[in-house]
């Protein structure tokens, strides 16, 4: 993986220039950081073999660096963004990457597609909103008994406390949260929720309902 990695490096600084996909001090300063975060999930859990969706993968992380590190675990990066989508795929194209699709979508449109629709093993997402939003994102692609990962920072019983409703709706239930440190000293949570129910059809709602009135 140390190869692609550098060569993910690379292009991601260049691109990073011309369209400003991440932070630019933040992309700097934390390039390994974002790497060794994005892999903690198998600290955890043994994901080959199984379908998983990264919601909001932005410029490839957690998403594409799962994808580059385990070849057996198979990726759909969900980004609605087109210059962050773009770079996804041509990322996909130049490190010859067979497991791994990007999809122009937002969340909330994706989740009502049959051929997504309650078919994933896990979904993953990190450092894009909140937890009951990521419920009503997220639950309708997962098939019952499927776990959704959350990259979480200190605030995260803040936000489980506000997804209670939330959890309830979607039938899902917190298993676990891993606590673990990177670089610097700054703390992060891994939250693991399971589905243990059926989504109603009618979540996701439409285009920004789910961030504008979480339930």
């Amino acid at each position: 993986m140390e190869y692609n990695v550098n060569k993910f490096k690379a292009a991601l600084l260049e691109e990073n220039e011309k369209h400003n996909l991440v932070s630019r001090k933040s992309l700097a300063n934390e390039f390994d950081k974002h790497i060794e975060d994005s892999l903690q999930v198998f600290s955890y859990f043994d994901l080959s073999e199984l379908r998983g969706a990264d919601i909001g993968t932005g410029a490839g992380f957690p998403g594409l660096i799962m994808a580059m590190a385990n070849p057996s675990c198979h990726l759909t990066l969900i980004e609605p963004d087109l210059k962050k989508s773009n770079f996804l795929q041509r990322m996909i194209w130049e490190l010859s990457l067979s497991n791994v699709e990007v999809i122009k979508i937002r969340a909330e449109e994706i989740g009502h597609k049959s051929e997504y629709r309650a078919s994933y093993d896990f979904c993953t997402s990190r450092a894009v909103t909140s937890i009951n939003v990521l419920l009503e994102y997220s639950m309708p692609l997962l098939k019952t008994g499927g776990k959704l990962f959350l990259w979480k920072g200190q605030n995260y019983k803040q936000e489980l406390e506000e997804a209670l409703n939330a959890l309830q709706i979607f039938k899902a239930v917190v298993t676990d949260t891993f606590h673990y440190t990177l670089v610097n000293d700054l703390d992060r949570v891994m939250i693991v929720i399971e589905k243990k129910g059926e989504t109603p059809d009618k979540y996701p709602r439409r285009t920004g309902i789910p961030a504008k009135r979480p339930l």
